[in-house]
């Protein structure tokens, strides 16, 4: 199954792609969509549109992404926000369903501990995975998130199973 990791900004956003494989996982593909600081709706459009290029490339089959958290700027919260909301519109424009996961959650997943630093994220996805260099933050984190969702996907499936 291939599983798109996605970790949102309004200015960089971090994008990760694996192939997951029962208990193994691959890296496919990472990389950070840069923005900049131009206007606003601009930097919304964009991240759409690359979003919606890097899925139609690599066709992942399902997306997590990390869940937008309560800063103590709310205008930078709400455009986190906003920014979540262009990238999961890129996805549910390919009919992907979006899963969110918190970042304590994902960093348990990968690390083993909720409130594990970005320093230790990097260092456990150079050795879960043995990405090309470089690799920035913000790709490590989407690959992070991606790793979390491999890890939770089967879970999910047998849940909405019972559902049915």
């Amino acid at each position: 199954m291939r599983l798109l990791g996605v970790d949102p900004g309004s200015r960089k956003t971090g994008i990760g792609i694996i192939d997951a494989h029962g208990s193994r996982i691959h890296h496919v593909y990472h990389t950070v969509i840069h923005c900049g600081r131009g206007a606003f709706d601009a930097r919304l459009h964009a991240l759409y549109v690359r979003l919606h290029e890097i899925i139609a490339e690599f066709k992942p089959e399902s997306v997590g992404m990390e869940d937008v958290f309560v800063a103590r700027n709310i205008a930078s919260a709400l455009k986190l926000g906003q920014a979540r909301g262009a990238l999961v519109a890129a996805c549910c424009a390919h009919g992907l369903r979006v899963t969110p996961y918190p970042p304590t959650q994902v960093k348990q997943a990968v690390v083993g501990f909720g409130r594990a630093d970005k320093e230790q994220v990097q260092h456990m996805i150079r050795i879960l995975l043995h990405p090309p260099e470089p690799l920035a933050e913000d790709a490590a984190d989407a690959l992070a998130v991606a790793v979390c969702h491999a890890h939770h996907t089967p879970m999910q499936r047998l849940e909405s199973g019972r559902r049915t």
